[in-house]
């Protein structure tokens, strides 16, 4: 095991089980230093396995949709708590300013959907509750957001695996690409905003 197996959706299935997406997804979206932890392709990988009786697939989405709420209530906390401090920290191999500013751009373009919307966005779906902390955010508001952003998210990308393992005969030899096709579809907006950001 190195460290780069805790960003492998197949290790953290196989080593950790059930517990350990829940738990990967809680840090995902509850901790600032958590973005690089799998987010989309790991839940297609579990509803992948799900399919395959490894997990359990309402166990599955139920623990999912929890860690999500809970992971972004804590971020919102955080956020509201340390406040403006957080622009002024220095840059370290945990916590970059940028993912912040980008974060606050996204929570300024869509406001109040940011919520929803940086689910699907890598990276943004860390730090957009932190961000609506920091803006002090009403949280009875953040919070109904919240919970439509955890359950589409959870249901889509589940979803999304466990009919793909349901209709596709021998899935696992399928799982690679599958998952690549999740992260670039994942990182594709953000992409487009670098481009733009670019020009």
């Amino acid at each position: 095991m190195n460290a780069l197996s805790f960003i492998d959706p197949k290790y953290i299935i196989s080593a950790f089980g059930l517990l350990g997406v829940v738990a990967a997804v809680f840090m995902e979206t509850g901790c600032f230093f958590g973005f690089f932890f799998p987010g989309d392709s790991l839940l297609f990988t579990a509803g992948l396995l799900a399919s395959q009786h490894y997990l359990p697939v309402a166990w599955l989405a139920f623990g999912v949709f929890l860690a999500a709420v809970a992971g972004d209530s804590t971020g919102y906390a955080f956020g509201k708590k340390v406040g403006p401090a957080l622009f002024a920290k220095d840059d370290s191999i945990f916590f970059n300013k940028r993912h912040i500013v980008r974060a606050q751009h996204f929570y300024e373009k869509y406001g109040v959907k940011t919520i929803v919307l940086a689910r699907f966005v890598p990276v943004v779906r860390t730090f957009a509750p932190i961000v609506a902390g920091v803006g002090e955010m009403r949280y009875g508001r953040f919070f109904a957001w919240n919970v439509v952003g955890g359950l589409a998210w959870t249901l889509l990308l589940v979803g999304l695996g466990y009919g793909f393992g349901s209709v596709i005969p021998d899935p696992d030899r399928y799982v690679l690409p599958a998952v690549a096709i999740i992260i670039i579809l994942s990182v594709m907006p953000a992409l487009r905003q670098i481009a733009k950001g670019g020009r």
